[in-house]
């Protein structure tokens, strides 16, 4: 895997992927000014999130879960002095579908955050990551 990071002003960079996909991050925007994207920091959770919401996805429905939607919230906390890495990570994912099994919900996220997630487990190597889930249901259509 190779990405790379130009330069572009201030603390502004654009990263892109070997398949061309870019993406805008800023450190920190001038006073007054505007961010023109999430900061390396939030890339980092972003990414977390991505990895675990796909993990979640994919083994509900191998558990043949129907499920219409996965949202994951994620808050963190970060050490005070540099370097300031992330040491508590929270993921609250919001699963929704028909006849959602609890079970089969919690065993979802329990194996993506031990054993599928590398970007969780990655960082759970800095910081203390929780996780918990909630169910909605999805009413049947015509």
């Amino acid at each position: 895997m190779q990405i790379t990071s130009q330069w572009l002003d201030g603390l502004c960079f654009v990263a892109s992927t070997e398949a061309g996909h870019s993406v805008v991050m800023e450190g920190s925007a001038a006073e007054g000014a505007a961010r023109r994207g999430p900061t390396p920091m939030e890339m980092l959770l972003l990414g977390m999130a991505g990895c675990a919401s796909a993990d979640v996805v994919l083994i509900a429905q191998k558990q043949r879960q129907h499920i219409t939607g996965c949202r994951a919230a994620v808050s963190a906390k970060r050490a005070d002095e540099a370097p300031r890495v992330f040491t508590e990570i929270h993921i609250r994912f919001t699963v929704s579908g028909r006849n959602l099994k609890e079970a089969a919900i919690a065993k979802a996220v329990q194996l993506s955050a031990e054993k599928y997630c590398s970007a969780s487990i990655m960082l759970g190597k800095t910081a203390a990551i929780s996780h918990s889930f909630e169910i909605e249901e999805t009413p049947d259509t015509v």
